[in-house]
C-alpha cells in the first residue's frame, strides 16, 4: 500500500499522494467512479477538491460516497467575505454528499489585501472557525501561490496546513518556497504540495498538449518520478498531481516505491532547473 505520513495534531495520516478533484472534471460519472475507487483501493486516502474546478464537486461526490468516511476529504473556498463563504461551503457539502470536511481551506491566497479581507469583521474566517466549532470541519488550512502571503497567514492564525507549490524548479531557480519550508515545521504546520510535477509555463503559441494544466507538466516518467521524489524528500506530508488522469495514474507507482533522493540526484535536478523558467519565483 502507499505510505502514509502524519498530518496535523489529531493523529491523522495521509497517503503521500493525494487525489486532486480536478482529475474528474468533465469526466463521465462511471469513469470518475472507477478512477476514484482504484485510487482508494491502492491506498490513497487524501482527496482534495474546490468549487473552482468546474464540475469536479458534482462528479467527485457520488464517486467517493461509498467510502467517504474512510478518507480524508479536503475542500476549499475562494470566497473572502463571510456571507459568500457560507453559501459556498453549504453548496460544497451538498455536491460532495457529505456533512463534514476533514480539511477546509482558504483557496489561492495571493495578496495581503486578501489576508486583511478574510480576517476582517464579516470575513470568511468567521464562517470557517464557526464551522469547526460546530464539528463541520476538523482542520483549517489554506492554499497560496505567494510565499510572503503564506508566511503572513501563519502569523495570523494557527492553521494546521498549507497547500503550496513545492517544485524543484521553483525552489532551485525561483528561490520560491525555502522560507515556508523552514517556518511551517517550527509551528507544527503540515505542508501539502502542489506542482511537484510542474516543468515551466506554456510558451506563447505553444499548444497545450496536456489538459487541465495552466503550466507545462513533466510527462516523461523517469523525470517526473525524480521530481516527485525530490518534493517528498522535503518535510512534506503529501503531494497532488496535475489534473490530467493519465499523469495521476503515472504517478501512483511513484508513491508506492518512494525513496528519498540522493545528493547526486539533487545535483542533477538543480542543474536541470537552471535551464527552465520557474512557474513561480521570488525576486
Amino acid at each position: 500500500m502507499i505510505p502514509k505520513r502524519p498530518y496535523g495534531k489529531q493523529g491523522d495520516k495521509l497517503s503521500i499522494i493525494g487525489f486532486g478533484g480536478i482529475v474528474v472534471t468533465n469526466t463521465p460519472q462511471d469513469q470518475a467512479n472507477r478512477v476514484a475507487r482504484e485510487a482508494y483501493d491502492q491506498g490513497v486516502n487524501y482527496y482534495d477538491v474546490a468549487p473552482s474546478y468546474g464540475n469536479a464537486q458534482e462528479i467527485l461526490g457520488p464517486a467517493i460516497e461509498p467510502f467517504r468516511k474512510k478518507i480524508f476529504l479536503a475542500c476549499k473556498t475562494e470566497k473572502r467575505a463571510a456571507k459568500d463563504a457560507q453559501i459556498a461551503m453549504e453548496d460544497s457539502f451538498k455536491k460532495l454528499h457529505t456533512d463534514y470536511f476533514d480539511l477546509y481551506q482558504l483557496h489561492g491566497m495571493t495578496s495581503m489585501e486578501e489576508v486583511e479581507q478574510v480576517f476582517a469583521p464579516g470575513g470568511a474566517m468567521e464562517v470557517i472557525v464557526k464551522a469547526k466549532e460546530q464539528g463541520k470541519i476538523k482542520h483549517i488550512g489554506f492554499s497560496a501561490h505567494n510565499e510572503q502571503v503564506a508566511l503572513e497567514l501563519l502569523k495570523r492564525f494557527p492553521f494546521e496546513s498549507v497547500l503550496f507549490p513545492f517544485n524543484f524548479v521553483t525552489l532551485f531557480h525561483g528561490n520560491f518556497g525555502w522560507k515556508l519550508l523552514e517556518e511551517a515545521p517550527k509551528k507544527g504546520v503540515s505542508l501539502l504540495a502542489l506542482k511537484a510535477m510542474a516543468k515551466t509555463p506554456w510558451k506563447d503559441g505553444q499548444p497545450h498538449t496536456v489538459e487541465k494544466t495552466w503550466y507545462e507538466p513533466i510527462t516523461d516518467a523517469p523525470t517526473a518520478e525524480l521530481a516527485v521524489r525530490y518534493t517528498l524528500s522535503l518535510p512534506i506530508t503529501a503531494f497532488l498531481t496535475p489534473g490530467d488522469e493519465k499523469l495521476f495514474r503515472m504517478a501512483l507507482p511513484f508513491a508506492h516505491r518512494f525513496k528519498p533522493v540522493s545528493e547526486a540526484e539533487k545535483s542533477k535536478l538543480k542543474k536541470m532547473a537552471m535551464g527552465m523558467e520557474p512557474i513561480f519565483q521570488n525576486s
